[in-house]
């Protein structure tokens, strides 16, 4: 997607989405046929496979979920799209190019939008990267690429591989990706706001108990 073209597409396409209840309901009608005919569900989901770099999630089977109805589905705005884009031709995790020198200046005070990857430095929680081995969406090495930076700016990052697609870490709910969830969450420590709460609420229950 060409930022030349984004000032004339924008008004025009404000975004990616089925835009009529009746198209809506067309689609919730195929993605349910999609299940019943198996032969039918297998060709789509080949499809859209093919077109995500030959990712293996069950892509068809994420249309049966129930927020693909007749009355709301989910959409991308035009400015996300473009976002996506331009970090895509950059090659770098940034904040969004308004066009312009002047623009830019306006909001991130540099005429470039600002690498978001030279200022890791100041994350100052624990940060826990994971990626999937055969995730075609977003990459392993896209992940090991954040993880470097973190890592090397002294963020206390960690990072950890499974043998899932792009939706699997969404859909999947498997034990092994629940309980590596659970024991980096065991990690982590309450903040000294948290704890003054907690001893707090501890104390108000203990004179309600005395009373």
């Amino acid at each position: 997607m060409s930022s030349s073209l984004a000032p004339i597409l924008a008004p025009l396409v404000p975004g990616f989405y089925i835009p009529t209840r009746f198209f809506r309901m067309l689609l919730n009608k195929l993605a349910r046929d999609f299940h019943n005919y198996p032969a039918v569900g297998g060709l789509v989901q080949t499809l859209m496979s093919y077109f995500v770099g030959g990712d293996s999630s069950n892509w068809v089977g994420v249309l049966g979920i129930p927020h693909y109805n007749m009355n709301d589905m989910p959409g991308v705005s035009f400015q996300v799209a473009l976002h996506l884009a331009q970090m895509k031709r950059a090659g770098q995790f940034r904040m969004f190019d308004y066009g312009s020198a002047s623009a830019n200046m306006e909001v991130y005070g540099s005429t470039e939008p600002l690498d978001l990857g030279e200022y890791y430095g100041l994350i100052d929680v624990p940060v826990d990267l994971v990626a999937g081995r055969k995730d075609k969406v977003i990459r392993p090495s896209m992940v090991r690429k954040h993880y470097k930076l973190m890592n090397d700016a002294g963020v206390d990052v960690s990072y950890s591989e499974f043998e899932y697609a792009h939706l699997d870490f969404t859909f999947s709910h498997r034990e092994e990706l629940l309980a590596y969830v659970m024991s980096r969450l065991l990690l982590v420590e309450p903040s000294p706001n948290q704890q003054s709460s907690q001893k707090a609420l501890r104390l108000k229950k203990k004179g309600q108990v005395n009373s």
